[in-house]
């Protein structure tokens, strides 16, 4: 699905440069400071290491440590509350040169407060906060009641959950049955309608998703879109149905872990549907790609560029460079990751940057 190109190369190009950093002692700041805490806790134990450090025989000084707390307390300094989603600074000296890069407009909230300094930056915390996280509608339907959730990144919100009135089945018999039975398949089908009018105020058009997982009993999911009056867009944004016993949190849980490769495919989607587009093109249509670097800077040089294609097995700030003169163009940026085997022959055979050319460049 298309990105927020400058955002994510932002990210991507800062995240490398702290992941290439090293050093030969424990002289690598990192600071994590969630929502929920205050910049006082997070300054405490760096004014507590900065004046016990500062206070030690000179001889014995480890100077660039000190340079890297001294930082921190400036870039602490600059705030009066944490930003809504927290804060990150990471900061040390690298090859002899003062390395500062604060993170302070994260896509998510990060959870923990953290603070050490080791020989690597520890980026563990941002790694799930710092990717553009894709939303997922949750919808659990049994003929017992239905529940709503969101799922995004690792994170199941609940939204709504509500019994229904379809009551069993009767074990009557005669004209008796035959009314209660008809008095309870209209129940069901009503309620089946409630359900489905939630399931579009919900995921359609208050706050839209990219996509639904639907779980239930099998016969009730095949029951409810069959008889559902439901949306027509509903449909085409369901990714996959899964079995599931119970319309409640658990449930919801429960659809969000067994859909997660569906989750995952239909986050790839776009990037291999491009990209397949790309080895068609090798073989019928050469004139009209453009790979490796000088090719598609070439490429951009002409406008020419209608789609670039990038591998997350690139480093940042070339994905940022060439993504953003792709934007700028109006053409669009898919990122490509290499985790599969067509992403991993991408990077292979055309080192991982490619482009569809709106036309031939002579």
């Amino acid at each position: 699905m298309p990105v927020d190109t400058h955002a994510e190369y932002d990210r991507r190009a800062q995240l490398d440069r702290l992941k290439n950093a090293s050093a030969d002692e424990d002289v690598l700041v990192s600071i994590v400071v969630p929502p929920s805490e205050s910049i006082g806790a997070a300054r405490q134990p760096v004014e507590t290491d900065y004046a016990e450090a500062t206070k030690l025989d000179e001889q014995a000084l480890d100077a660039p440590l000190v340079d890297a707390l001294e930082a921190a307390r400036q870039e602490l300094g600059d705030y009066d509350a944490v930003p809504e989603n927290g804060l990150a600074i990471y900061t040390g000296v690298v090859d002899a040169d003062l390395l500062t890069v604060v993170f302070d407009d994260l896509p998510l909230a990060v959870d923990d407060l953290l603070y050490e300094h080791h020989n690597e930056f520890n980026l563990e915390p941002l790694t799930a906060v710092t990717e553009d996280e894709s939303t997922y509608g949750l919808l659990v339907v049994e003929r017992g009641g239905a529940a709503f959730g969101r799922y995004e990144g690792e994170t199941v919100e609940v939204i709504d959950s509500f019994d229904s009135d379809v009551p069993g089945k009767s074990s009557a018999g005669g004209q008796s049955a035959d009314r209660f039975e008809r008095d309870r398949e209209r129940q069901k089908r009503e309620f089946f309608d409630e359900v489905a009018d939630r399931a579009a105020r919900t995921f359609l058009d208050d706050d839209a998703v990219d996509g639904i997982l639907l779980g239930g009993t099998t016969g009730t999911i095949e029951r409810f879109r069959e008889e559902a009056d439901l949306d027509h867009r509903f449909d085409d944004q369901v990714i996959g149905e899964f079995s599931v016993e119970y319309a409640s949190e658990q449930g919801l849980r429960q659809l969000a872990e067994t859909g997660q490769q569906a989750i995952d495919e239909t986050d790839h989607e776009h990037a291999r549907e491009t990209l397949s587009e790309f080895f068609d093109r090798v073989q019928t249509d050469g004139d009209t790609i453009a790979y490796g670097m000088d090719e598609v800077d070439e490429a951009l040089e002409y406008d020419a560029v209608e789609t670039v294609l990038l591998s997350t097995a690139l480093e940042g700030t070339a994905m940022q460079s060439v993504g953003d003169r792709a934007v700028d163009q109006g053409g669009e940026t898919v990122i490509v990751p290499d985790d599969f085997a067509d992403g991993s022959r991408f990077v292979d055979a055309f080192d991982g940057i490619a482009a569809l050319l709106r036309f031939p460049i002579e």
